[in-house]
């Protein structure tokens, strides 16, 4: 890993699943924020030793990620791949001692304990969020201060066609909260007839989520309450993968002065 940045220098940031769509716009955030620096990406449909920066320059652009962190020396990694490339990237990149931000969904919890556990050992910070824009933070936390005054709860989530987890994690982390705030399961219809199997959608202790794939989507949440005689709906629209950009950038100056796990954008926004 770099030396620890001085007060003035910033910080070096390498980009794995950089050709992504995300990755893309990470590494434009990251080219034009203040306090750091892209110095690498790795991404394996790379097929060139060289990436152009947004603005002019270049970084070096790797298939390995090993060996991308030895030639970059970042400080930070930022993580926007798959699951199975996620994981074992992940916990290489901890144990040259570099922290994490990590937008990657499908995680299990396995993985998530052994990020904390190696990252506590190595001395770095590692942040999860499932969702990095402003309003759908909100949203979640809204969702869990009302919860207990409600007996129903449905989510709703819809995303592009290419998306390929199902329910989004975002949506997970909606009905977690609710359960949370509710303190239990909610009440859950089951009907006494189910002409097509899954109608109600996924069960997740009593928040039915609904999920829809199709392109000209996004990224779409709504959180659907209900009580006797009357329905609440909260409801985030993300139109642009900009909206993202904010929330990447406040995580990767502050994981680095955490040690172990944290997850979630609400720990930074203090909510």
């Amino acid at each position: 890993m770099a030396a620890p940045p001085g007060q003035d220098a910033p910080l070096r940031v390498l980009v794995h699943g950089v050709l992504g769509r995300m990755g893309q716009v990470v590494l434009q955030g990251v080219s034009q924020a203040p306090g750091m620096i892209p110095v690498g990406g790795v991404d394996a449909a790379a097929h060139q030793d060289v990436l152009p920066l947004p603005d002019g320059g270049s970084i070096l652009l790797s298939t390995n990620l090993d060996s991308a962190i030895l030639a970059c020396r970042p400080h930070v990694m930022v993580d926007f791949t798959v699951a199975s490339a996620s994981a074992p990237g992940v916990k290489r990149s901890i144990a040259h001692g570099i922290h994490q931000v990590i937008g990657t969904t499908g995680l299990s919890d396995a993985d998530l304990e052994e990020f904390d556990r190696l990252a506590r050992e190595h001395g770095v910070g590692v942040f999860v969020a499932p969702n990095f824009a402003l309003g759908a933070i909100l949203l979640i936390h809204q969702a869990r201060l009302l919860a207990r005054h409600f007996d129903y709860a449905e989510v709703i989530e819809a995303h592009h066609e290419t998306k390929i987890d199902a329910p989004s994690g975002t949506a997970l982390a909606i009905a977690r909260a609710l359960v949370e705030g509710h303190g239990g399961p909610f009440e859950h219809n089951v009907p006494e007839k189910e002409p097509a199997p899954g109608a109600r959608g996924a069960d997740y202790q009593g928040v039915s989520i609904h999920s829809q794939r199709m392109p000209g989507r996004l990224a779409h949440h709504e959180v659907i309450l209900g009580a006797q005689g009357q329905t609440l709906s909260l409801r985030h629209d993300t139109v642009g993968r900009e909206c993202y950009i904010p929330g990447v950038l406040a995580a990767i100056r502050g994981v680095v002065q955490y040690q172990g796990l944290v997850t979630g954008l609400d720990k930074l926004l203090g909510l």
